[in-house]
């Protein structure tokens, strides 16, 4: 996993709607880059959900939160769709940024080992830097505990 103070890598990426974004199109705001290893499964559902639902507190805290997972475009708009996600969610089909940020990584359940995207968020500082990493979230709190996060590091600047 990368570390604070870091340059958070760049990509390029279909958002559920099939609009290419890249890290350098949100400059100047705070990124909540979470990742997450499926859609519309229970975990990664609840994560969602508390995003969306907190959605406006990080608006006012110029955050904008991105989910990223190795779904298809296709599977994010279904997600979205089902949920009212108004958050952009990235399919990185090729493993490409999971595996520049880390989060691709060995898993094991039931005594058996494979590859799968470790559940975690990158919060990113309008300059691009990454300002907290949260490895192995808990997605019923987490995006309070961002939220908080983002309170103190505003207050902070």
């Amino acid at each position: 996993m990368l570390k604070d103070g870091t340059i958070a890598p760049d990509f390029n990426l279909p958002d559920q709607k099939g609009d290419m974004y890249s890290l350098a199109h949100f400059r100047g705001k705070w990124i909540v880059l979470y990742f997450y290893p499926k859609d519309l499964t229970p975990g990664c559902t609840t994560e969602a959900c508390n995003f969306r639902d907190e959605f406006d507190g990080f608006e006012k805290l110029n955050a904008t939160v991105i989910g990223i997972s190795r779904d298809s475009v296709k599977k994010h708009q279904k997600f979205a769709d089902k949920y009212e996600l108004q958050f952009f969610l990235l399919s990185d089909e090729s493993g490409s940024v999971c595996e520049d940020y880390g989060v691709w990584q060995e898993k094991s359940m039931y005594g058996k080992k494979y590859m799968g995207i470790l559940r975690s968020t990158y919060l990113i500082n309008p300059e691009g830097k990454i300002a907290k990493v949260y490895p192995k979230v808990k997605p019923k709190e987490h995006a309070t505990e961002i939220l908080s996060d983002l309170n103190k590091l505003n207050r902070a600047r």
